[in-house]
């Protein structure tokens, strides 16, 4: 009888630490949330609800909080996951990774800019954006993740 109630406390407790992790957000700024990584860096985030993003997003190369100005650095794992709405995005010139899942199920979006610093895009990155057209991949990405364009069925 012990031993359960330590495993369900164990795993509420693992539970609540994942929900916390998954739907947290540090700040709000101009249309975008964001995960403080560092002293001077911030990530692109979700605020954990689907299809919290639609339109044309631009992520910028900074952003400010608290005095601070933090530069933006990543696209989040899951960060845009499933904005159908979401039809295009232009990514500032700080970003050097797009995170697993970041813009998976976006089907609306039909027009991405990836930036020469971006270096890595993460796996499912884009998959199922069913109505991506084109996308141009830099020089400057040496690591694409398994899945990244599955289902991409509008690239040629």
């Amino acid at each position: 009888m012990v031993k359960k109630k330590i495993k369900k406390i164990s795993l509420a407790t693992i539970l609540l630490l994942f929900a916390h992790n998954v739907w947290a957000y540090d700040f709000y700024s101009g249309g975008l949330y964001y995960n403080i990584t560092s002293d001077t860096t911030v990530e692109v985030t979700d605020k954990g609800n689907s299809n919290s993003y639609s339109g044309n997003i631009t992520i910028p190369d900074t952003v400010l909080y608290n005095n601070i100005t933090y530069s933006v650095t990543s696209i989040g794992n899951f960060a845009f996951y499933f904005c159908r709405g979401l039809t295009s995005v232009t990514i500032g010139n700080s970003v050097t990774s797009i995170g697993n899942s970041a813009f998976e199920g976006c089907r609306g979006l039909t027009s991405i800019t990836i930036p020469d610093s971006v270096t890595s895009i993460g796996n499912s990155a884009f998959r199922d954006c069913s109505g991506l057209t084109s996308v141009t991949i830099p020089n400057s990405v040496t690591s694409i993740g398994n899945s990244a364009f599955e289902g991409c069925r509008g690239l040629t």
